[in-house]
């Protein structure tokens, strides 16, 4: 595998409208790892999510209309794994995992920390969690690629509003 693109969509079906799957034709990427695909897999029956040539995997979140990932590629994975065993992961459908001979690629949506206290309070812990199963990764003999929606910048003038936030 050469070719990882990872695309937060802000929905899966507005990003079909939008052309998301033609380009993804035109590019032929060896992987690609959606973040936020907001929809449910049985809404997507359309061909278009589920292009030739790709295996699909889809995690939803248990809420409609919220979070989700999804890892398509040109390779069978060996193995997929979609939950991590702690929240807000696994109700909200932020990982997957898929281990090709050698590689891992992860998708990983970061919950957003910029609602509210609680919502921040929400993000660190997840960190603190995710940086723990980091640790547990790297005992493992094998590459891993993190494909993900931080929700984090190292500067202001990387935010979009930072003057409002």
């Amino acid at each position: 595998m050469t070719r990882i693109v990872t695309f937060n969509a802000n929905g899966i079906r507005s990003a079909q409208r939008k052309g998301f799957f033609d380009w993804m034709a035109r590019h032929a990427p060896d992987v690609v790892c959606i973040q936020e695909t907001k929809a449910q897999e049985w809404q997507l029956e359309h061909d278009d999510f589920y292009p030739p040539g790709y295996h699909v995997v889809y995690r939803d979140a248990e809420r409609k209309g919220y979070s989700g990932t999804a890892v398509y590629s040109r390779v069978l994975p060996r193995k997929v794994i979609t939950s991590l065993g702690w929240e807000p992961v696994d109700s909200e459908g932020r990982y997957i995992q898929c281990d090709y001979d050698g590689v891992s690629v992860i998708s990983l949506y970061v919950p957003s920390g910029s609602s509210s206290d609680a919502a921040l309070e929400k993000t660190f812990t997840f960190m603190e969690a995710f940086f723990d199963h980091l640790r547990a990764l790297r005992r493992k003999r094998r590459q891993f690629v993190i494909c993900a929606d931080w929700k984090t910048c190292h500067q202001n003038v990387e935010l979009k509003t930072w003057r409002s936030t």
